[in-house]
């Protein structure tokens, strides 16, 4: 599935118009009328040992899981060697560590040593009522990494992710982290603002929690079968595979939790957060991301990071680690030996 990267852009409707018309299988007529989105088994003899390394952040071990220091369950995969070098991903919404299994096996048949976690609310890590934001996200991953002690990381996160590993980043630094990935991620600011006029109108993103209060099942169903991977697309083919997983992690998740992180990820400014980007970063984005439009996540993002490598995949869809998944592999494994 590997496409040319392409430089141009040619779109003649909006990027509100973008979003919504993708968007618009997947909200109810409410949601309409409101804007008019072989795995190796964890070590956990090892991760025992390295539980006391935690209690200054407050977080522990139990088995495939981390509790963090406000009490809440965090479940972690840890696959290839543990000697070999670290990868961290961080998935985006509704899903979970499950979506990374791609790149985090190919990964670690080369030698690294691959972390996914499902975000707090997600998959199967527990389901809190509060703390449903990115402060909290970020904080979840920096217990995960300490009570792992993780060090020299390469450190991505795919849309939503993004956002957690940039607030990871402006908030607990880079003295673990080696290296980061922006992978049709949405920082640096989803919604439409006085200072970032060029994002979309808030009530694309009302739309979105309104669909998923009334049949957010069909929601997930929408998403995927249209704009997500691009089989909305004239002349796509569209992968039941992936449209049931992705409903599948999407209805794993908690109720309140999938709706609150809505707010996270299309609210959350991570543009301070970008700016303390210290060390090698990839950033990758599909031209034709009909959820996160490039210009105001990938393309604005690189002006914040200018040390960043940019790659765009030309033609290619928000949910690229399916879609484009040989060439994202590639790419990784690439960025990750260099």
């Amino acid at each position: 599935m590997s496409k040319a990267i392409s430089k141009t852009e040619a779109h003649s409707i909006s990027r509100r118009d973008v979003l919504s018309v993708a968007l618009g299988a997947a909200a109810t007529a409410a949601a309409v009328s409101a804007v008019h989105t072989p795995a190796k088994a964890a070590d956990t003899s090892a991760a025992s040992n390295n539980a006391t390394s935690a209690g200054s952040q407050g977080a522990g071990i139990s088995g495939s899981r981390i509790i963090t220091r406000d009490g809440v369950e965090i479940y972690y995969k840890d696959w290839g060697p543990k000697d070999g070098p670290v990868v961290v991903l961080s998935h985006g919404w509704p899903l979970s560590s499950d979506s990374w299994e791609a790149q985090a096996f190919h990964l670690a048949n080369n030698g690294f040593r691959v972390v996914t976690h499902d975000r707090r609310g997600h998959g199967r890590s527990s389901q809190p009522w509060d703390g449903n934001d990115m402060d909290h996200y970020a904080d979840d991953l920096a217990d995960l990494i300490n009570a792992l002690d993780l060090r020299d990381i390469f450190l991505a996160g795919f849309s939503t992710g993004g956002g957690e590993i940039s607030r990871y980043i402006g908030r607990h630094g880079t003295s673990r982290i080696a290296k980061a990935g922006l992978i049709s991620a949405v920082p640096p600011l989803m919604v439409k603002t006085d200072k970032n006029p060029g994002g979309l109108p808030k009530e694309v993103f009302d739309g979105l929690q309104a669909a998923s209060l009334k049949d957010r099942s069909k929601l997930y169903r929408d998403i995927a079968s249209g704009p997500f991977f691009g089989f909305n697309r004239p002349g796509a083919v569209a992968s039941q595979g992936m449209i049931d997983s992705f409903w599948l992690q999407g209805m794993m998740g908690g109720h309140k939790n999938t709706y609150d992180s809505i707010v996270a990820f299309s609210q959350t400014d991570f543009t301070e957060d970008l700016k303390k980007f210290d060390v090698p970063t990839l950033i990758i984005h599909g031209d034709d991301d009909q959820i996160v439009p490039i210009d105001a996540a990938a393309r604005a993002s690189k002006t914040l990071v200018p040390h960043a490598e940019l790659k765009v995949y030309a033609g290619a869809p928000h949910g690229i680690t399916d879609t484009h998944k040989d060439q994202l592999n590639a790419d990784l494994l690439a960025f990750a030996k260099a």
